[in-house]
């Protein structure tokens, strides 16, 4: 099989994370770049980040890039599999960083990037939006660029997996196009 692009979806401790790490270990074994996103403003972030540094094989490389993503990953070398952990911080960082910023146009540059490349890509990002309307203007900004950037990369996906209590749903494959009605 060719080269895939990957993104994975769910709420707050849905299992993301778990299972995209098994899915590139899988896809890539010991050849796997992980793009970390977080920034750790505190104690409890810094105690998470170590965790999920803990939890990752220690023959791959980390790549820490809070923002420019894309820029990052052009200074390294291609990995079997890149794996994007996760957008819902790096779009956190960029709406903290470009308050009144409505275009993400980094997105673009991630999937021309991936063209490009001969890597698997695989992103991990939180379904925000199924929840009550925000109470503030930046949270729904948030909301709004999140949600956004997801439609945009699933789009361009070849698999898009929604993650519910620990169980991986198909949900591009099974997506219903409003042509077929």
């Amino acid at each position: 099989m060719g080269k895939r692009f990957t993104l994975i979806l769910g709420g707050a401790r849905s299992g993301k994370s778990d299972f995209a790490q098994a899915l590139a270990q899988k896809r890539g074994g010991d050849d796997v770049l992980f793009v970390a996103t977080a920034q750790a403003f505190d104690e409890e972030m810094r105690a998470r980040i170590a965790n999920h540094r803990m939890a990752r094989p220690a023959a791959w490389k980390t790549l820490e890039a809070p923002r420019d993503v894309v820029a990052a990953l052009r200074t390294v070398p291609e990995a079997r599999v890149v794996l994007i952990d996760c957008v819902t911080l790096w779009a956190s960082n960029f709406l903290l960083a470009n308050e009144n910023a409505t275009e993400w146009r980094e997105l673009d540059d991630l999937i021309e990037w991936y063209r490009a490349s001969s890597c698997e890509l695989i992103v991990v990002s939180n379904e925000v939006g199924m929840g009550i309307v925000p109470d503030n203007a930046l949270a729904r900004a948030y909301r709004d660029l999140l949600g956004r950037a997801n439609k945009k990369l699933a789009e361009q996906a070849d698999q898009v997996l929604l993650l519910v209590a620990g169980l991986a749903l198909d949900v591009k494959s099974n997506a219903v196009r409003l042509e077929d009605l």
